[in-house]
């Protein structure tokens, strides 16, 4: 994706005042962002469990997409999100799963008492010293960080110029390596390919989900979808019906924790 100039090069540099504003846009509209964003695909579920943990906490889990997949394979897992709203929606889906409403940077859970813990679309949310300090106090010794990202496939041209007009702020070139602490080794990289099949509504409540949106004025809003119409309709020559696979890849980092001196 190396070709592609308008993604960022330091996609994970971003000032705390500025990381909190827009993370507070996912404080309500739990169940929307619910309905449209992606779970993530097999190949990266067995990255995430090649290691075989058995108890897992999924942090900034939102509504639950991949705490759910987590849970299915048969962990123990603890969903921490800074969001009740989000995490009102994940006890709707998994009534069995421990909710814990915190910042990855402070979870308030034991020390030292987890295989596994998990960023799903996340990880460009936190400060990442603190995090990666919260992480590694959670792990066992040899216990596994992986952070995880869905993303649109913008080295695809036509979904390139998409994300622009989404403004897809977690679009970013997928062979940075995400800031870690000294805690963890050198960090594992993962990507996978696949497409999802969306119409112009489904692309809309896409756009709705995603931060820029939801801090926007009501007519920046009405801009985005005005151009998004424009762009579906009159320029790829889709009726607003038709469904449209869209290519997405999921990449995701997975660093062991280093043993405890």
């Amino acid at each position: 994706m190396s070709e592609i100039p308008s993604l960022p090069q330091r996609a994970f540099v971003v000032s705390a005042k500025r990381r909190d504003e827009l993370a507070s846009a996912f404080q309500s509209g739990a169940e929307s962002y619910d309905k449209i964003r992606p779970s993530y695909p097999q190949l990266a579920l067995d990255f995430t469990l090649q290691d075989q943990p058995k108890v897992a906490v999924d942090i900034g889990c939102g509504s639950g997409i991949f705490t759910e997949q987590l849970v299915a394979q048969g962990l123990d897992v603890t969903a921490v999100d800074p969001s009740q709203d989000m995490l009102s929606v994940l006890a709707k889906r998994l009534p069995q799963v421990a909710t814990v409403c915190a910042s990855g940077e402070a979870t308030s859970l034991d020390e030292d008492s987890v295989d596994l813990v998990t960023y799903a679309q996340a990880w460009h949310w936190v400060d990442h010293p603190k995090a990666s300090a919260e992480a590694a106090r959670l792990l066992h010794d040899h216990g596994w960080l992986t952070l995880l990202w869905n993303q649109l496939d913008v080295s695809v041209p036509w979904v390139h110029r998409l994300a622009r007009i989404m403004h897809a702020g977690d679009v970013h070139r997928p062979e940075l390596e995400p800031p870690l602490g000294r805690e963890f080794s050198k960090p594992e990289h993962g990507i996978w390919h696949w497409s999802m099949s969306l119409d112009f509504e489904e692309i809309v409540e896409l756009t709705k989900s995603r931060s820029y949106y939801r801090k926007s004025s009501p007519t920046t809003q009405a801009k985005v979808e005005s151009n998004l119409r424009w762009y579906w309709n009159e320029h790829l020559g889709h009726e607003l019906g038709d469904k449209v696979q869209v290519p997405y890849l999921t990449h995701a980092w997975r660093s062991r924790r280093r043993a405890r001196r």
